[in-house]
C-alpha cells in the first residue's frame, strides 16, 4: 500500500488559549486551588463499583498476557448514570446518547457546598500532582509498589475554587475546560453535578452555563478518584494538567471544531480544504457569516501582518440547538512546508477564524497549523513532503522526573532537546494521550509523533485499569482524542491499541480492534491507524486490522537468542520477513525495541561476551545494588540489545525505523528490580543525564557529527591487573585505542557492528584514550582518566535567565570533581542545597533509580558523580537566585540564575 496523505492541521491547545482579548476569551483559572486527599474513600460518591484485589503483585514480566476482566455488580448508590452524559458529543449515534436521571447527586455533600470552610485545606496551584512530593513507600509489600513508582498516587482528593463570573458575562456560554485529571475526575458547582470523565489522560470540557450564578462567586468542587493497582507506570494524582474557562457568545466555533486537510501538496502550491463546526445555542436559528485568514508565523510564532491566504466566506443557517459543519476550499500559492529536523524546517501557519451575526462579530478562532504531504511506502518507508525520513524515535511516558505528572512546559522541552541532540526525530507517546502542550512543542520542534491512547482495551493487565470503564468509554475517549489532536503536524500517525489482550482471542479479537480502527477513521481519514502487537501473527487475524504494521520487539525476536533460551513467555523468531511477506503493500515499523536496560556509570564484571543478554545476577545485574551495567549489553526478559536491533533494521531495509523503549528512564515499571522507583530502560535517566548508550544512539542516528565515546570509567582501585573491557562507541569505522600511551590495536567495524572492544584489557591506572577515524582520516577521540579523590563541586545551570512566572524552571547540574576538575565517576557523597533570593528549589535528584529520598528534599546524594537540582521563581517577582551546593569536605559552588 502507498498511501499519500497531504495535511494542513490547526491547533486547537495551549497556544490558541492565549486569548483572553476578543469575542472569545481562554482564561487560566490554573492559580489558588484548595486541596485535600484521603488515602481511602470517606465520601460513597463513587463513579462505579471496583472489584476487589485479590493479586497484588505488581512485578510481572511487562509482556505477560492480559487476562479477562472480573465481574461486578452494579450499584443504586454509584454516580456513572449522572457522568455518562458528557460524552454524548462523542458518541456518534444520537439514539446511544445518555440521558441523567433526576436528583442531584452529593448535594447534600459538606465539601460541594459553597459555605464550608475549606481554609485548613493546602492552597495548591496547577498543573498539580499530589503524590510526587512523596514520601516513597518502601519493603517488599508496600501499598503502592514499584509498578506504579511507590509514591502516593491512590486515593480521593478534593479542589476547591471559587469563581467569581460577572454580571457583564450573563448572555455568553461558559466553559469549563480541563486538560487532564487523574482520574475518575466529577465535578460539582455551586452544590450541583455537573459532569465529569473517568479517563485520567483525555482532555473535556464542561458547559457550567445553567449552574452558574452571574455577579456572583461560584463555588467549583472536583473529586478526583484515583485507584490503586490502576496502572502498570507511574499515572500521578489529581489536576495534572491546565484548566481553562472558555468564554463565548451563544453562536461559536465548536470544541475543537476545525480540521483542515490539503491535497496536492509541493512547494509551489497546497490545495486547502478547511472544515469548521458551528455551534449555536441562542434559542433561535442564526444566519452566521464565516471567514478564515491565514498568516505565515515567524521563528517566534508571531504572524506576519499580510495574510498568507483568505479563503472565500460563506454564510451558514444554524438552528437553535445544532452544531453544523461547513467546508472552504483555497489554493495557497508557494507554501513554506512542515517538516521535521534537521531535514527539513517545521513552519507553521496560524489560521484566524471569525464568525459575525448580523454584521457583528461573535466569535474568533485562532489555531496553528502546518503544511506537509506524507506518504507511507512498503518499501520506501515514511516519504514527508517527498522526502524519505528514516524514524529514529523513542518510546515516551507522560512523567517528567522529579516533577512527576504535572505537566510543565519547559520540563518537557527539555527533555526534547536533548532527544534532538541524540538524533532522535520520533516520539511515540506511551501509551496515552499527551499534554496538549507537547504537542505544541513537537510540531515547533519539528518531531514526528505516533499519538497512542490505549494501554489496553476488554481484557485487563492490573485490577482497576481501563477496562473497567472500555464499554462505555470507547469510543468517546477515542473520538475526543482524535479531534483534540487532528490537526497537530507533528502527529502523522493514531495508534488505538499497545500489546492488548485481545491479540489473544482470535477473531474476536480481530473484530473489536476493526470497531476501533473504524472509529479512528471516521474522525481522521487521513492519517493511517495502528495498534502495536507484541503477540500478533502474519497469520492471526488482528494484524489485518491495521494500516501499519506496528510491531514490540517482534522484528528482532523475542527470547530467541541462545542467552534467553532458559525463560518462559512469549518467544519469536525474528519476523520482519514474515510480516513482509503477508502484508506487502503495508510500512512495517517497530513501534517498541530494545528495551535494553542499564544504570548511569555503573559497571559489572564480568562482561558478557555476546551481544545480547537478560539481566540477571550472573549477566550484568547486582539485585543487592538494584544495579545494572552500563556496558549496554543487558535486556528486559524480552528485550534486545541496541547492538542487536540495529543488525536487524539493516538486515531488512524496508522497515521504516524504530521507536526505542525508551528515551527517558520513567517513574513506575522499575524492571527487573521492583523494589526501585523508576525504570531502567531509558537511554537518558531520570535526572536528564545521558548513558552509555546515548551515545551509541548517537553513532548510529547522527553518522555526519564526529564523535567517540570510552566506556567504562577508569576508576577501578582494587582491580588492578584484573579484565576489564573497553568498548568505544563511535560514528567512526575504525579506531585504535591507547593505555597510557601503549597502543592496544586499531579495530574496524565489520558489517552490522556497532561498537568496538577490546575484551582482554587488565586494568591499571590512568589515561585510555581512542582515536576514531572515518575513511581512514582521524574522524573524533576521546579521553578518559583515572581520578584523584572528590575535593570540590562544580555547578552548570542549563539556562541562567528564566521567566519570574512560577513556570519557568533551570535545570542545574551538580558535578563532584577532583582538584583538577575532572568528574568522580564513584563519587556518592551527599550534597545540601540552599537558595536565596525570590524563587525556591522544586525538586534534586540523581538519576539513581532506587533512590527513595524524596524529589523536595534539598539533600541528595551524588550517583556516579552527578546530581540536578531544579529551581524556578516566585510569579511576578524577579531578581536573583543565588543557589548554593555544599558536601561535608569539598570545595562548594554557587550559582545565580536571573529571573525576568
Amino acid at each position: 500500500m502507498c498511501c499519500c496523505i497531504a495535511f494542513c492541521t490547526l491547533q486547537n491547545s495551549a497556544a490558541q488559549k492565549a486569548q483572553a482579548n476578543g469575542p472569545r476569551q481562554i482564561i487560566s483559572i490554573n492559580d489558588g486551588w484548595q486541596f485535600m486527599r484521603y488515602a481511602a474513600n470517606p465520601d460513597s460518591l463513587q463513579y462505579d463499583v471496583r472489584p476487589e484485589i485479590t493479586d497484588r503483585n505488581d512485578s510481572k514480566v511487562a509482556d505477560s498476557k492480559p487476562t479477562e476482566a472480573v465481574k461486578t455488580t452494579a450499584s443504586d448508590r454509584v454516580l456513572k448514570p449522572w457522568i455518562l452524559p458528557t460524552a454524548n458529543d462523542f458518541i456518534k449515534d444520537s439514539t446511544q446518547h445518555y440521558r441523567p436521571p433526576t436528583g442531584n447527586p452529593g448535594s447534600d455533600f459538606p465539601l460541594v457546598q459553597k459555605n464550608f470552610n475549606d481554609g485548613a485545606w493546602e492552597t495548591v496551584n496547577l498543573p498539580h500532582d499530589w503524590a510526587i512530593k512523596g514520601p516513597f513507600y518502601t519493603g517488599n509489600n508496600p501499598e503502592v509498589g514499584g509498578g506504579m513508582g511507590r509514591l502516593p498516587s491512590h486515593g480521593v482528593a478534593w479542589y476547591r475554587k471559587k469563581l467569581d463570573i460577572p454580571a457583564a458575562d450573563k448572555g455568553k456560554t461558559i466553559y469549563l475546560d480541563i486538560d487532564g485529571a487523574m482520574s475518575y475526575a466529577m465535578v460539582w458547582l455551586n452544590g450541583k453535578l455537573v459532569g465529569g470523565w473517568p479517563y485520567g489522560y483525555n482532555s473535556f470540557r464542561l458547559d457550567l452555563t445553567s449552574y452558574l450564578q452571574f455577579g456572583s462567586s461560584n463555588q467549583l468542587a472536583i473529586r478526583i478518584d484515583n485507584p490503586n493497582h490502576s496502572a502498570r507506570w507511574y499515572p500521578g494524582g489529581g489536576l495534572y494538567r491546565n484548566v481553562w474557562l472558555t468564554k463565548v457568545a451563544p453562536v461559536n466555533v465548536a470544541q475543537w471544531g476545525t480540521f483542515v486537510t490539503t491535497n496536492n501538496v509541493s512547494a509551489a502550491a497546497a490545495s486547502i480544504d478547511v472544515q469548521v463546526q458551528l455551534e449555536n445555542k441562542s434559542g433561535k436559528t442564526q444566519t452566521v457569516a464565516v471567514a478564515t485568514a491565514v498568516y505565515l508565523l515567524d521563528s517566534n510564532g508571531v504572524p506576519g501582518r499580510q495574510a498568507a491566504l483568505v479563503l472565500p466566506k460563506k454564510t451558514v443557517q444554524v438552528a437553535a440547538g445544532k452544531k453544523v459543519k461547513t467546508n472552504f476550499f483555497a489554493t495557497l500559492q508557494n507554501p513554506k512546508l512542515w517538516g521535521p529536523l534537521p531535514v527539513q524546517q517545521p513552519h507553521l501557519y496560524m489560521a484566524v477564524t471569525s464568525l459575525f451575526v448580523d454584521g457583528k462579530m461573535v466569535d474568533r478562532y485562532k489555531t496553528r497549523f502546518g503544511i506537509r504531504s506524507l506518504q507511507f511506502d512498503a518499501d520506501k518507508g515514511l516519504l514527508v513532503n517527498g522526502e524519505p525520513v528514516r524514524m529514529q524515535g523513542v518510546n515516551q511516558h507522560h512523567d517528567l522526573g522529579a516533577l512527576g505528572a504535572a505537566f510543565n512546559v519547559r520540563a518537557a522541552e527539555r527533555q526534547l532537546e536533548l532527544l534532538r541532540e541524540l538524533g532522535c526525530n520520533a516520539i511515540r507517546m506511551a501509551h496515552n494521550p499527551p499534554a496538549p502542550e507537547l504537542l505544541e512543542l513537537t510540531d515547533r520542534m519539528g518531531f514526528l509523533v505516533i499519538n497512542e491512547i490505549f494501554d489496553n482495551w476488554e481484557r485487563k493487565k492490573t485490577p482497576h485499569d481501563f477496562h473497567l470503564i472500555f464499554s462505555d468509554w470507547h469510543e468517546p475517549d477515542t473520538r475526543s482524542f482524535i479531534r483534540r489532536d487532528r490537526n497537530h503536524p507533528s502527529v502523522i500517525a493514531w495508534s488505538f491499541g499497545n500489546e492488548v489482550g485481545e491479540q489473544y482471542t482470535d477473531t474476536a479479537g480481530a473484530r473489536l480492534a476493526q470497531k476501533l480502527y473504524s472509529i479512528v477513521k471516521e474522525e481522521d481519514p487521513t492519517r493511517p491507524a495502528t495498534a502495536s502487537m507484541n503477540y500478533a501473527k502474519p497469520d492471526m487475524p488482528f494484524p489485518a486490522a491495521m494500516d501499519i504494521i506496528s510491531l514490540n520487539y517482534q522484528g528482532e525476536g523475542i527470547r530467541d537468542a541462545p542467552a534467553y533460551a532458559h525463560l518462559t513467555g512469549i518467544r519469536t523468531t525474528p519476523l520482519y520477513p514474515a510480516f513482509k511477506a503477508k502484508f506487502p503493500g503495508k510500512l512495517i515499523v517497530s513501534s517498541e525495541t530494545a528495551s535494553a536496560l542499564s544504570t548511569r556509570g555503573t559497571y559489572v564484571f564480568p562482561v558478557y561476551n555476546g551481544i545480547s543478554a537478560p539481566v540477571s545476577d550472573s549477566t550484568g545485574g547486582n539485585a543487592v545494588l538494584q544495579v545494572v551495567s552500563a556496558y549496554e549489553l543487558y535486556t528486559a526478559a524480552f528485550g534486545s540489545s541496541a547492538d542487536k536491533v540495529f543488525a536487524s533494521q539493516d538486515r531488512h531495509p524496508y522497515v521504516a525505523g524504530e521507536l526505542v523503549w525508551t528515551g527517558w528512564d520513567y517513574l513506575g515499571e522499575p524492571t527487573p528490580y521492583y523494589t526501585a522507583r523508576s525504570s531502567y530502560s531509558g537511554i537518558i535517566d531520570l535526572a536528564g543525564f545521558k548513558k552509555d548508550r546515548f551515545y551509541l544512539y548517537q553513532s548510529r542516528w547522527r553518522p555526519e557529527l564526529p564523535m567517540a565515546h570510552i566506556l567504562p570509567h577508569w576508576n577501578w582501585p582494587g582491580r588492578e591487573g584484573q579484565v576489564t573491557p573497553v568498548h568505544v562507541f563511535t560514528s567512526g569505522d575504525e579506531a585504535e585505542l591507547f593505555i597510557n600511551g601503549r597502543s592496544f590495536g586499531r579495530k574496524k567495524k565489520a558489517q552490522y557492528e556497532y561498537r568496538l572492544r577490546w575484551d582482554s584489557v587488565q586494568y591499571q591506572p590512568g589515561t585510555l584514550r581512542v582515536v576514531a577515524y572515518k575513511g581512514g582520516k582521524i574522524w573524533a577521540t576521546d579521553t578518559v582518566k583515572t581520578t584523584g579523590p572528590a575535593a570540590q563541586l562544580q555547578l552548570n545551570a542549563d539556562r541562567t535567565i528564566i521567566d519570574a512566572d512560577g513556570k519557568d524552571l533551570s535545570f542545574i547540574t551538580v558535578k563532584m570533581t577532583d582538584n583538577v576538575g575532572l568528574v568522580v565517576p564513584d563519587a556518592a557523597h551527599p550534597i545540601s542545597f540552599t537558595i536565596e533570593g525570590p524563587g525556591e528549589i522544586v525538586a534534586t535528584d540523581n538519576g539513581d533509580p532506587a533512590d527513595l529520598v524524596a524529589f523536595p528534599s534539598t539533600t541528595r546524594k551524588a550517583f556516579s558523580g552527578l546530581a540536578l537540582v531544579i529551581v524556578r521563581g516566585n510569579k511576578g517577582d524577579k531578581g536573583k537566585l543565588k543557589i548554593t551546593a555544599q558536601s561535608p569536605g569539598l570545595v562548594p559552588a554557587q550559582i545565580v540564575v536571573q529571573t525576568k
